[in-house]
């Protein structure tokens, strides 16, 4: 007997792969067919569910997993590859009887990445993991067995940073500055979800049509902690899932070329201090990576507040390396199309390779997983005694905790269970970060729907 909500309306279904699972050794459909039963059974089922509900008004990691209790997925070895069988999926995926192609090939890609991630590249004994270049070697085998590596293409692809939870008029932006982005031939890279993560890519999928732009790429990278909170969006056509929250920032900035940020909250704030935290490292110096924060005019203040931390945080050093445009999509692409030449020249000039960022110099600290217990908020070194970079990617790890507090399912119990983290640090700095947390929640950044708890206290010390 299912134990799926009466008013969830599913569906029973065998579906076949497509898109790198369709040609497969017997050894590589028996992995695939135990990874359904074993270990990564859960989390499979986790992942598929958030992509069988694509489109869904939730940021609750919880809610689909509530609604849609009986559902199940399974992976059949036969001789021609595999089958997978689908029980009691939501019937919002499926179209007459069929699944809908996106959502099947979304589908597929959560299995390939799932037990690639747990056979190659955490057990493979092929990658250490405890060194920075076993790191990125990890990086970059995911995202060539995810095919969005593309060696014959000139640097054209443009990270979207942004929040999930934004006004009306700050995502009408994003589609605005998406379609300027598209009517320059540049492809879109986001973090798959709904929010200024789908707008960019809505607004480029309009000038691609347009400019006939053959094979857009709208790729969208995730990570297991997030998918269930942030369901990818309908016009993602690549989708990559990344082991760790670590991994899937180190995959943004070596596969895109350029990185523009939109108004956010928290994880837009983790996003910004990673890039920053690269590019003020001596070894990047004088890297080029254009980093643009814009939003239209009733968002000005937003990046005032954003603009003010930062400096105060990090020093004038960091405020060269952004630049803030309010209200101009045209200038937004425009200065990203310059960007991007700069970054053509300077990887011919290093004999770098386009499709993947190998100059960019990535401090183990940036690539460490950071679990975000109580103890590990409370020990974050939030002072000014270190090189900026240090600071930088501690301020990036209490930003990772409040957005494990607020949407991922091992942060909310731990909230429930111990109560809010605590952090600490400088007394201008906490002021600075209690009072841009402040401003998030007030603009209702920090939640799609429902009155918003803090999971987090912010304390001098």
């Amino acid at each position: 007997m299912s134990d799926t909500l009466p008013n969830a309306v599913t569906v029973n279904a065998r579906i076949s792969p497509r898109g790198g699972l369709d040609i497969l050794s017997r050894d590589e459909v028996a992995r695939l067919a135990d990874a359904s039963t074993g270990g990564q059974r859960d989390l499979l089922r986790r992942c598929a569910l958030a992509v069988l509900t694509s489109g869904s008004d939730s940021d609750d990691p919880r809610a689909a997993a509530q609604r849609y209790a009986g559902f199940d997925i399974e992976v059949h070895q036969q001789d021609r590859g595999i089958k997978i069988e689908l029980r009691n999926a939501p019937a919002e995926a499926f179209v007459d009887g069929e699944i809908i192609r996106g959502i099947a090939e979304n589908l597929f890609a959560v299995v390939r990445d799932i037990v690639y991630n747990a056979n190659e590249v955490a057990e493979g004994g092929r990658i250490d993991l405890e060194t920075g270049p076993g790191m990125t070697e990890a990086v970059f085998e995911i995202l060539r067995n995810a095919r969005v590596m593309k060696s014959y293409m000139e640097p054209s692809l443009v990270v979207c940073w942004g929040g999930h939870s934004i006004g009306r008029d700050e995502y009408l932006y994003t589609k605005r500055v998406g379609y300027e982005l598209g009517l320059r031939g540049l492809d879109i890279c986001t973090g798959c979800g709904p929010g200024a993560m789908k707008g960019p890519m809505k607004g480029a999928t309009i000038a691609h049509a347009k400019q006939r732009h053959w094979k857009p790429r709208y790729i969208g990278i995730t990570e297991p902690g997030i998918i269930a909170a942030e369901s990818p969006n309908p016009i993602v056509n690549h989708l990559v899932i990344m082991p760790d929250i670590e991994k899937r920032l180190e995959a943004f900035v070596r596969l895109g070329h350029g990185i523009i940020v939109f108004p956010g909250g928290v994880g837009t704030a983790e996003e910004i201090l990673y890039m920053l935290g690269l590019l003020l490292h001596p070894s990047n110096r004088d890297l080029p990576f254009p980093l643009i924060l814009t939003g239209p005019r009733e968002s000005a203040a937003y990046f005032e507040q954003i603009d003010q931390f930062l400096k105060l945080a990090l020093g004038d050093e960091a405020r060269q390396r952004y630049q803030i445009i309010v209200d101009d999509p045209v200038a937004v692409a425009t200065a990203m199309r310059q960007g991007l030449r700069k970054v053509r020249e300077h990887r011919l000039h290093e004999q770098d390779a386009f499709f993947f960022n190998w100059s960019l110099h990535i401090p183990f600290e940036f690539q460490q997983p950071f679990a975000p217990t109580h103890q590990a908020m409370a020990g974050l070194n939030l002072h000014r005694d270190q090189p900026l970079h240090l600071l930088a990617a501690d301020l990036r790890r209490a930003f990772s905790g409040i957005v494990a507090g607020n949407v991922k399912e091992e942060g909310m119990r731990e909230i429930e269970k111990y109560g809010p983290f605590r952090i600490s640090g400088d007394t201008d700095i906490m002021r600075a970060l209690d009072a841009l947390l402040r401003a998030f929640v007030e603009q209702r950044r920090m939640k799609i729907a429902g009155d918003y708890v803090p999971c987090y206290q912010v304390v001098d010390g």
